[in-house]
């Protein structure tokens, strides 16, 4: 596999692959390389520093640094892929071919190619040429206009969500394309994923709500529209807890648990319609109850009732809670100057296959040497690539 991307949703994508064993060959400019790896914290090493997401985001995969805009590094790419099950890019659409790199030119190479195209807007349509980052593909999706409270603007999660869902969807595209390939007769063909229309895939029920009944979604803050009880609430010292008790059976089972047996008996809040009309209602029980409360005791309650509750985890509780240690979903790895530290697990959790970290993301150009010897380039041609600015 060979990936052409930077940044964020074209990697991403590649790297749940990687995890799973795919052989992922990262293309990075000579001198330069990806931008993430000089994103966020930054960790000091010999001769600079290193992104610690750099570190999670290209783990497992090999970097080989080539100049796309010479002749020679166009041409070792094409060996590359002309062994390759897939590609994936994420540049504007229209530079693959500028540098001789389209789907036309490498499917001939290549028949059975499977070619994800990750861009903000699609590889067609009116806004196909424009530039578009995740933060774009969320407000043009419709997540950013539902997400905060009614009488603020608009806000964004604090994670590049937009692009961690295109890039979701572009493997998933990936892995049936190939199965496509595998059964009907080895043809590959493009996975192309906008950024907008994989955050608008995820909108629910937004589009038919509207085209019905006119009904436009707007921001209700932490409460869930037409779903009640599901809300934030905060305990008496001071912790911050969501409660879902939107299930009918679970509502009747925490009113219990709260000395409400009148609201978990009333025929009219037996199903979410009645509850959603007297959501008011019930979410003020809901904040006396656990304002009335500490934390520990409120989650000790809706545990014993089986009525679903978690506090809103920082890393500092992750770190520490016995699901998460359970699971492995820390890993310990080792820096470059080989402390330990920690690094997200792997998902999902395959029973015969599972992913693992091999290795964490590689040093610039550090594959270059023995990529290029695979595809038969012997030493003292490698010395000559490179002195020509080549790699």
């Amino acid at each position: 596999m060979v990936e052409f991307g930077t940044l964020i949703a074209g990697p991403f994508c590649s790297r749940i692959l990687a995890e799973f064993g795919a052989e992922v060959i990262k293309i990075e400019a000579p001198g330069e390389g990806d931008p993430l790896r000089k994103w966020r914290k930054l960790y000091p090493t010999e001769g600079g520093e290193t992104s610690l997401w750099w570190l999670v985001q290209a783990r497992n995969k090999q970097s080989v640094t080539i100049n796309l805009k010479h002749p020679e590094g166009i041409e070792i790419v094409r060996k590359l892929v002309s062994e390759a099950d897939i590609v994936v890019e994420n540049f504007r659409p229209g530079v693959m071919e500028k540098l001789g790199l389209g789907w036309d030119v490498l499917s001939a190479m290549n028949p059975g190619l499977v070619m994800v195209r990750l861009s903000g807007f699609g590889q067609t349509g009116p806004m196909s040429s424009q530039p578009g980052f995740g933060a774009i593909g969320e407000s043009m999706g419709g997540l950013r206009y539902i997400t905060g409270f009614a009488d603020r603007p608009p806000v964004k999660t604090g994670i590049s969500i937009g692009d961690s869902i295109a890039a979701l969807w572009a493997a998933l595209g990936a892995l049936m394309a190939l199965r496509h390939r595998e059964v009907n007769g080895g043809a590959g063909q493009v996975v192309d994923v906008a950024l907008y229309e994989a955050v608008f895939a995820m909108m629910e029920s937004l589009v038919p709500e509207f085209d019905v009944f006119g009904f436009i979604r707007e921001r209700t803050g932490n409460v869930m529209p037409g779903i009640t009880p599901s809300n934030t609430h905060t305990t008496r010292d001071g912790k911050h807890l969501i409660i879902g008790a939107n299930g009918d059976a679970i509502f009747k089972r925490l009113m219990r648990a709260l000395g409400r047996a009148d609201l978990a008996d009333d025929p009219q809040l037996a199903s979410n319609a009645g509850r959603d009309v007297r959501a008011e209602e019930i979410y003020s029980v809901i904040d006396a109850w656990v304002a009335a409360n500490d934390a520990e005791a409120v989650l000790r309650t809706a545990a014993e009732a089986q009525v679903p509750a978690s506090r809103i985890y920082s890393a500092a509780d992750m770190f520490s809670d016995p699901q998460f240690l359970a699971r492995q979903m820390l890993e310990v790895a080792q820096l470059p100057d080989g402390k330990d530290f920690r690094i997200p697990g792997i998902v999902p959790k395959l029973a015969l296959t599972p992913g693992e970290t091999r290795w964490l993301g590689p040093a610039l150009g550090e594959h270059t040497d023995s990529v290029l010897a695979r595809l038969g380039y012997p030493p003292e041609e490698v010395v000559r690539l490179r002195s020509a600015g080549v790699i």
